[in-house]
């Protein structure tokens, strides 16, 4: 391994050898800050159970991230090809963007019966804009000499969109992707402790809410970090698939 890759490692490794260093040496109560070493105890002897709900967490999480990419994808294409649908309707976008999730989850559980249908509709919210508006942009960066040619040619909007805006905004929608990625995981956390859902239908933030009120600490540790987790893992894989698609013609995914 490099040791440019190496060195995050080794700063992770050493953040917490600190950690556990300062609970041991100052006795810091568990139920006040857990050493890692009883973090991971507590994540072995609790995944049973942590295992369901980080996997309906997974399922809002992605569930919302895939109705993101296909709803700003193609509002994206419609806005790039007519200027007056995208005047018209980028304004409500801009407001899903700006307001709280945090406000507008307890409207959306009023009306949407469903818990699960509203939670996933809290994350769609929070995961939708970047990638329309990384989209729009990428739509709108093609190459002006090339939209020439292609107009020279008679190319039907179908054809410029397929053959060249497109290609052209794929790194910004991987930019996009990357963003969205993370938000989807914060939206449906969020959302959820905002629900204050309870029962077994229930994610990763209904877990850590109970094991506050009885003061488990550890445990809300553990459940925090398979999130923690979950998000870097998101994050690792849209870089792993920005380098596939892009990292052969964009200087800026090829690798060190």
């Amino acid at each position: 391994m490099k040791p440019a890759r190496a060195l995050p490692l080794l700063t992770l490794a050493a953040a917490l050898l600190g950690w556990e260093a300062l609970v041991r040496l100052a006795h810091i109560p568990h139920y006040t800050l857990p050493a890692p070493s009883l973090v991971l105890q507590t994540l072995v002897a609790n995944f049973a159970s942590l295992a369901a709900s980080w996997w309906f967490t997974l399922k809002i999480t992605f569930g919302a991230l895939a109705l993101a990419c296909a709803g700003g994808v193609l509002i994206a294409c419609v806005f790039a090809l007519s200027r007056g649908v995208e005047r018209a309707l980028f304004p409500i976008a801009v407001v899903l963007q700006v307001t709280p999730v945090v406000a507008i989850a307890p409207l959306i559980l009023i009306y949407v019966r469903s818990t699960t249908a509203a939670l996933l509709l809290c994350a769609w919210i929070v995961a939708f804009f970047p990638i329309l508006s990384n989209t729009v942009i990428g739509l709108r960066c093609a190459d002006a000499n090339l939209k020439d040619l292609f107009r020279l040619y008679r190319a039907t909007p179908w054809q410029r969109l397929r053959l060249l805006l497109v290609p052209s905004a794929l790194p910004y929608f991987i930019a996009g992707l990357k963003v969205s990625g993370g938000l989807s995981l914060i939206g449906a956390v969020t959302a959820e402790m905002v629900a204050g859902a309870a029962g077994r239908e229930t994610g990763l933030a209904s877990r850590i809410l109970e094991a506050s009120f009885r003061t488990e600490t550890p445990k809300m540790f553990a459940a925090l970090l398979l999130l923690v987790l979950t998000g870097v893992l998101i994050f690792w894989s849209f870089e792993v698939l920005a380098q596939a698609l892009l990292g052969r013609w964009h200087a800026g995914e090829q690798p060190d």
